[in-house]
């Protein structure tokens, strides 16, 4: 089976982020599925303006580079106001640039995320599925992946407590596999 190289976009740049966690569990388990994962920074990025559509600053270049080079995307995302964070926005709107230059386009792309909330992250993950629509970027749309974060189910390191938990990101990331193989056999 082929692996690929899946960059992921976390949506929080809190150091102590429980996505930034989630991040690192599906880290761990990617080679179960045959997938290796990257980080994708965001924290450095500029704030998107379209005065720098001429001149892209650097750090919005190497994103951009960086999502181009990735076989496909994850994107890990708290919910916050029921909507996703204004960095994760920004990495975004900034990739998309400038017009007729959109990293995303043809791109498949994955979405989860935790929270403390019994909805997980479902609000904030609707939107994203809007953005990225908009973007041209195939996404997988089953199976979903909303976690309630409980204390200890994901420990600082990503390592996963809860063996049903485990199992279904494990099968999350295999499903993600699946539709990078699919999304990218259409476009050869």
């Amino acid at each position: 089976m082929t692996t690929y190289n899946v960059g992921v976009i976390i949506g929080s740049i809190s150091s102590t982020s429980i996505n930034r966690r989630l991040a690192r569990a599906l880290a761990k388990l990617a080679p179960q599925a045959d997938l290796v994962l990257t980080e994708i920074p965001i924290a450095g990025l500029p704030f998107y303006t379209a005065d720098n559509d001429g001149a892209i600053p650097e750090a919005a270049a190497e994103f951009k580079a960086a999502i181009e080079a990735s076989d496909g995307i994850i994107i890990v995302t708290p919910e916050y106001n029921r909507s996703v964070p204004g960095v994760l926005k920004n990495a975004l709107d900034t990739a998309s640039r400038p017009w007729g230059d959109n990293s995303f386009a043809g791109k498949p792309s994955a979405v989860i995320g935790a929270s403390v909330g019994a909805i997980g992250t479902a609000v904030a993950q609707q939107h994203l599925r809007s953005v990225l629509s908009f973007l041209a970027s195939p996404e997988l749309a089953q199976p979903e992946g909303y976690l309630q974060m409980t204390e200890g189910l994901i420990t600082d390191d990503g390592d996963v407590t809860n063996e049903a938990t485990a199992e279904f990101l494990v099968t999350w990331l295999t499903a993600v596999h699946t539709h990078i193989a699919k999304s990218l056999s259409t476009v050869e």
